[in-house]
């Protein structure tokens, strides 16, 4: 797997390439380059299968040189200080991120995490993290990436009703009775989306706030939601929930 490394900063280059080196063997680092702009020049001609990208770099930001590419068919593995930098909208379809410093067990997960999800779609991949970075201001226009057993799926948030938790895996209830299985744990979501009006109002469920339709008054309640299911509120999240809903919808 081919790969190269844009950072602004010296040392965060050379760290990485030596843990690239001995670590993840099956990583070739073409090139590493200190700015976007440089590194725009090469692309084409290096055809990268993974780019470790920094997001803040003078010039030009790792979110900027991605926005301006014409072709995007790599991955994205974000390397950042910034652990709040849109960080939710960016990890909906980048491959990984990294935060700064570099953990060795994190960076073989996300290499491990690239050499599955490559596909002759990765190149959609990358325009669904360039439209949730424009679409930024409203979470719900945003689009989130789900990895299937043949690939993976995009739907917007908007089309999700409910998550639901089925053992280490994640069952996603959308509009029109469609269902998508995920291999993921339900908490990973929960951390993903609750800045886009999603709560986490038990342990099994997971609700997007603007398909809760109706709530029914009990030691926790019961939430109804647009597509008719009945879902229990926990005694322990219900007050959260309820503030949430009053803040949502002004009540």
């Amino acid at each position: 797997m081919t790969a190269i490394i844009i950072d602004d900063e010296a040392n965060g280059i050379i760290t990485l390439k030596k843990m690239l080196e001995a670590h993840c063997a099956q990583v070739n680092v073409l090139a590493t380059f200190s700015s976007a702009v440089t590194a725009m020049k090469r692309l084409q001609e290096l055809k990268p299968d993974v780019i470790f990208l920094d997001i803040q770099m003078p010039g030009k930001t790792g979110i900027e040189m991605l926005k301006e590419l014409p072709e995007k068919d790599f991955e994205v593995i974000f390397v950042t200080a910034y652990n709040e930098y849109m960080l939710q909208a960016l990890q909906y379809t980048a491959a990984d991120y990294l935060l700064k410093p570099v953990d060795e067990d994190r960076l073989i997960e996300a290499v491990l995490r690239v050499e599955k999800k490559r596909s002759n779609e990765r190149g959609s991949r990358i325009d669904t993290l360039v439209h949730n970075i424009n679409k930024a201001g409203s979470p719900l226009e945003m689009r989130l990436g789900l990895p299937t057993l043949k690939g993976f799926m995009v739907v917007k948030l908007e089309e999700i009703i409910y998550c639901e938790a089925e053992r280490s895996y994640s069952i996603f209830h959308l509009v029109h009775d469609t269902k998508i299985i995920v291999s993921k744990s339900l908490a990973e979501y929960d951390s993903l989306l609750s800045a886009a009006h999603f709560l986490r109002i038990h342990k099994s469920f997971l609700v997007n706030l603007q398909h809760v339709k109706e709530y029914q008054k009990g030691e926790g309640g019961i939430v109804i939601m647009t597509n008719g299911i009945q879902l229990e509120v926990s005694r322990r999240r219900k007050d959260l929930f309820m503030g949430k809903m009053k803040e949502l919808f002004r009540f």
